[in-house]
């Protein structure tokens, strides 16, 4: 099967969605969490969260164009500076992907989800109790993405929260024994299992070197 630009555009659009969406393949499952200067919570699901660097801890997610639809993940994390990125897990998805809703500023999504949050002293943001790994971050930039009007906001990890033993040695992290999901698309889920570990390829290894290791 071949598809071009044009035969792309010309698809309805959400087949298109669908296709383009999950052409990126599975990509991991977060909740976003944030609240606004009135206290008022709000959690979204993302699919876009990206590893931008170790030192400092950075991380990225895209929000679509802002257009006519407000986005209060974006004005909650402008105004008050902190968010929380929180993982998903095969025991909670259908209460992770209601929350995609386009509920109002002053509706509570963890109330309308079912969905608990927790709070760290002296950290505004809410995280996801469910969530095994929780992250709480520190806003840096947004990035403008001038091709389609989408944003690159980036962050800095501030607090981890895991459970007692999730770190393996030299810091991994077994996703699988957490029961962690990913998406595909817009809404199709997947859960996650570790088949292998390699160690760090180096100039002089071979193939086999891997094969055998």
């Amino acid at each position: 099967m071949y598809l071009s630009k044009q035969d792309i555009q010309s698809m309805q659009k959400v087949e298109r969605l669908n296709l383009i969406n999950s052409l990126s393949g599975v990509k991991p499952a977060n909740l976003i969490g944030t609240k606004n200067q009135n206290g008022n919570e709000n959690l979204a699901i993302f699919s876009s969260v990206v590893h931008l660097g170790s030192n400092p801890a950075l991380f990225g997610f895209i929000l679509r164009p802002q257009g006519e639809v407000r986005r209060h993940t974006h004005e909650n994390i402008i105004s008050s500076g902190v968010y929380t990125i929180n993982f998903v897990t095969t025991d909670f998805i259908q209460n992770a992907h209601y929350t995609s809703a386009k509920f109002d500023s002053t509706t509570n999504e963890f109330e309308k989800s079912e969905l608990t949050p927790m709070y760290i002293d002296h950290y505004y943001a809410p995280f996801v109790k469910e969530s095994p790994i929780k992250m709480g971050l520190q806003f840096v930039e947004e990035i403008p993405i001038k091709s389609n009007g989408t944003t690159l906001m980036v962050g800095q990890v501030e607090h981890v929260l895991m459970p007692d033993g999730t770190l393996n040695d030299n810091g991994h992290l077994d996703l699988g024994t957490l029961n962690i999901a990913g998406i595909s698309g817009l809404n199709t889920y997947y859960s996650l299992s570790k088949k292998d570990r390699f160690p760090y390829v180096r100039k002089n290894f071979s193939l086999e070197d891997l094969k055998s290791y």
